[in-house]
């Protein structure tokens, strides 16, 4: 069986109470190890906590287990010093980690910690120095540097938070806000690099626990690593205190991620801080990692950088360098966005006066609809973009009087960044004459890779059956079955006979094909668009940095787009 452990929020000072707890729950839990998070004594202001202090160094007070502890806001007792510095130990199964230190028990399980509080910098600090000692409750940001070198972690305890813990998350504090402790760059610089399973921290009278998030593959073919963040409130504060989970040291990544999971809301990587990238930069993320942009430098393979979090994705409303003059729509969420470099021009299309490439992007940060963590959120999510979906649909067979089809594709991939549609007008006849269909699988056959399944209804859409994969809307709108066709005319193949798998819809008539992704498969990213410019002999603008536009004349495509859609946004407000 998996090693048991069981962790509290800070005693300060209730140390009888605590371990005679700890004593009638061991008998039926058998906890391998307890950890307390925080402060472990008080400030000894009164006799009966003094009495307690020395009570348990007499041994007098049982520690049913071994228990681990490092530093809060409070140095320790200088009775307590002396028994450490003397015994290496406080007494009988109760041990110092240190404020800055790490250890292997006797289960295999790998515990590091960082306690106190970071201190004012010091230029000449050096990663030994320990912030004055390693009894006192602050430590440097050298210390937190120091603990780089110990690579693999099961438990990773800190008396503070890192920063941007709660980026992507969905959960809410539990209790007093105000009693959370500061935020801090270099600790989520130490959890990112540690990869913990998990990070433990103190927050006195609130309770915290963060969707378990995780690391991207650090080699070829590795798993991916997780790391749930609790922060847990002072014992006797509330019932949320103390937090049991058995640990297995020895589990193998994850093969693939499960719902719930988050991407790791940070993307610092080892001890250097990541420096905000351009909007360009950023949407280079979503282009092939295996194109060498510069032919005067040879290709390097490198250790792949985590992925970057919210401030810094290019379709995440928190990102400060978002293009917002692109932004046309904004739901609950989520929004729409004319495409960078469109693959269309302007005047492509006769009937609009604007490229029409567009982009459905989720607010919530995730590599996949499925991964987003709460059921309602995900449903929510999903269905809005669908209604975003069909009112552009909507819009354009009015735009065109019915000459113009679209097609919507997805790269669903669970280590992606941030998932999204592209959705782009297509002349209905390359739609009616099945010539999009041919086109995504005759591509797909020359890359080799898997075939197309059509899914036979809306309702069907979650039974595919795939874990990565691209899927294909295509829509037209609704066939004029009693129009004579001109002589010459394409065979209307959409409405033909045995073909399956066409639906209606309240704007016309749709189907929906998917091509799994294998986890060997190489994919191309732009996939989607590299078909579809074939298809409509735009393959001079197969790359979007081959169409990109002043901000200017982005300007003027936003407004024109939002202005055909403004009757069928259903986000604004109708007047009465």
């Amino acid at each position: 069986m998996a090693p048991k452990c069981i962790v509290v929020g800070g005693l300060n000072g209730q140390l009888r109470p605590f371990f005679t707890k700890l004593g009638k729950l061991q008998p039926k839990q058998n906890f391998s190890f307890a950890i307390i998070v925080g402060n472990l004594f008080g400030d000894c202001s009164t006799e009966e906590e003094t009495s307690d202090v020395h009570a348990l160094l007499k041994g007098e007070i049982e520690v049913a287990c071994p228990t681990y502890f490092s530093l809060g806001n409070r140095p320790l007792p200088p009775q307590v010093v002396e028994k450490i510095e003397a015994d290496d130990e406080v007494c009988s199964n109760l041990f110092f980690l240190g404020k800055r230190g790490s250890l292997k028990n006797m289960e295999g399980i790998r515990i590091a910690a960082l306690g106190g509080t970071l201190g004012e910098s010091k230029g000449d600090s050096k990663p030994e120095s320990n912030a004055g000692g390693k009894f006192q409750p602050t430590y440097s940001e050298a210390d937190a540097r120091a603990l780089f070198g110990i690579h693999k972690t099961d438990i990773l305890i800190t008396n503070q938070w890192p920063k941007d813990v709660r980026l992507g998350s969905g959960q809410k504090v539990s209790g007093d806000e105000s009693e959370l402790p500061s935020e801090l760059q270099c600790l989520a610089d130490v959890s990112a690099t540690l990869r913990p399973r998990y990070h433990f921290s103190s927050s006195d009278g609130a309770f915290f626990e963060r969707e378990p998030f995780f690391h991207m593959p650090t080699e070829e073919g590795g798993g991916y690593q997780t790391t749930r963040f609790i922060s847990l409130p002072a014992y006797g504060s509330r019932k949320d205190a103390m937090y049991a989970f058995s640990l297995d040291p020895t589990a193998a990544p994850l093969v693939s991620i499960p719902p719930g999971h988050t991407i790791c809301p940070w993307s610092a990587a080892q001890s250097k801080r990541k420096t905000l990238p351009s909007q360009k930069e950023s949407f280079q993320r979503f282009a092939p990692s295996d194109v060498d942009r510069d032919p005067g430098h040879k290709r390097r393979h490198k250790q792949r950088a985590p992925p970057p979090g919210p401030d810094q994705c290019f379709f995440c409303l928190a990102n400060p360098n978002i293009a917002t003059h692109l932004v046309t729509s904004i739901g609950d969420h989520s929004y729409l966005t004319t495409a960078k470099g469109p693959l269309p021009s302007e005047k492509f299309f006769p009937s609009l006066d604007f490229p029409g490439h567009t982009l459905i992007i989720p607010f919530e940060h995730s590599p996949t609809i499925d991964l987003i963590f709460d059921p309602e959120t995900r449903a929510s999510t999903f269905a809005e973009m669908q209604r975003y979906r069909e009112s552009l649909n909507q819009m354009l067979n009015e735009q065109s009087g019915g000459k113009l089809a679209s097609v919507t594709w997805e790269v669903s991939r669970t280590n992606g960044i941030h998932t999204h549609w592209q959705w782009l007008p297509v002349p209905v006849e390359k739609v009616r004459g099945r010539l999009v269909e041919a086109a995504f699988q005759k591509e797909a056959s020359n890359l080799r890779y898997e075939k197309f399944k059509t899914i036979q209804s809306r309702e069907n859409i979650d039974e595919h059956g795939m874990d990565d994969y691209f899927r294909l809307f295509i829509w037209t709108p609704p066939s004029a079955e009693s129009e004579p066709k001109s002589e010459g005319e394409a065979q209307d193949l959409w409405s033909a006979a045995g073909h399956k798998g066409v639906y209606k819809t309240e704007s016309g008539e749709e189907k929906i094909t998917m091509m799994p992704i294998g986890p060997e498969t190489r994919f191309d990213l732009q996939f989607g668009r590299r078909v579809m410019g074939k298809l409509l002999l735009l393959d001079k603008r197969l790359d979007w940095k081959d169409c990109t536009q002043t901000e200017e004349e982005e300007t003027k495509d936003a407004e024109a787009f939002k202005s055909a859609f403004k009757k069928h946004d259903f986000t604004l407000e109708m007047d009465e």
